[in-house]
């Protein structure tokens, strides 16, 4: 059982506000403050510090929040599985998914899992690398499949499989089946996913690498959606970057083309992540072994 100290602390690290965190918690502020005293007094350090009237995690605040959170969700994973267990519910796995590596890469390994695992209930979470990183570390899901970039020294992960990231275009488009630099492509109107997504975050690292940036492009379109992104550049408006299992099927029906890339191909893993230390790594490392071999 989680200590109720340690959920003050969390959802102080999760709120980053005292009176927030109280509300949450449905206790006073002076509580929180007495519960954050305890722990920096536990610890002899201070865990949280003010800037510019803002609360910040201090080194050891840190520390302590990511030894936590693995506690914490282990606490919270323990209490559905004795659930699952003494009331003969099935097993509730709550996973996240980036747009790209759900829809494309693990879906249909899920799908399989699941219906080989009929005891076992999934919730999925769709969303960034970024948002979804935030909910594990908020014990809001146990892993995810992500594209983007992040730390992954702050996490227990694998990769699940490496992913190619191209250049798609129409099939009538002038550069089609032409090997170009990245560089003779800053004339074209380019259609790009949104800010947090792991396909932009890889072609910004990739454009970094060779001192380019979006802005060297000359029209530059954020999309939210890949599929509207595939249907704009299939009619001849411009160019994007996709992973190569997000556009394999349009380039078989012939309603897309790949500009080959002259170079180093720009190449990426999809991470299957989780918090680092969890009581139910094994259990973890078994659903990534079963993954793999259904995809």
């Amino acid at each position: 059982m989680l200590d109720f100290r340690v959920k003050t602390f969390l959802a102080v690290c999760q709120t980053m506000s005292y009176t927030a965190a109280a509300k949450e918690l449905h206790i006073t502020q002076p509580a929180v403050s007495q519960h954050i005293a305890f722990l920096e007094r536990e610890y002899n350090a201070k865990l949280f510090a003010y800037r510019n009237r803002k609360l910040h995690l201090t080194k050891a605040g840190y520390m302590l929040r990511d030894a936590l959170s693995t506690r914490a969700h282990d606490d919270a994973l323990l209490h559905r599985k004795i659930e699952a267990v003494d009331s003969s519910v099935r097993q509730d796995l709550k996973l996240g998914m980036t747009l790209t590596a759900g829809k494309y890469i693990a879906a249909r390994p899920l799908a399989r899992y699941l219906a080989e695992h009929p005891e076992v209930h999934v919730t999925v979470k769709s969303g960034g690398t970024a948002s979804l990183l935030g909910l594990l570390d908020a014990g809001a899901i146990d892993c995810a499949f992500v594209e983007g970039l992040f730390d992954s020294a702050a996490y227990a992960c694998d990769t699940f499989c490496t992913e190619r990231l191209v250049c798609a275009c129409a099939p009538d488009h002038d550069l089609g089946d032409t090997p170009v630099a990245i560089e003779d492509l800053l004339g074209q109107p380019l259609f790009i996913r949104e800010k947090g997504s792991g396909t932009r975050a890889v072609l910004e690292h990739a454009l970094a690498e060779r001192n380019l940036s979006l802005d060297a492009f000359a029209e530059v379109s954020e999309i939210g959606s890949i599929d509207i992104i595939k249907v704009l550049v299939a009619e001849g408006l411009g160019i994007t970057f996709l992973y190569e299992a997000a556009v394999q099927r349009k380039v078989a029906e012939n309603a897309l083309s790949i500009i080959p890339l002259m170079g180093k191909p720009i190449e990426h893993g999809i991470s299957f992540v989780r918090l680092k230390d969890s009581a139910f790594e094994d259990e973890f490392a078994q659903l990534f072994t079963a993954l793999q071999r259904l995809a």
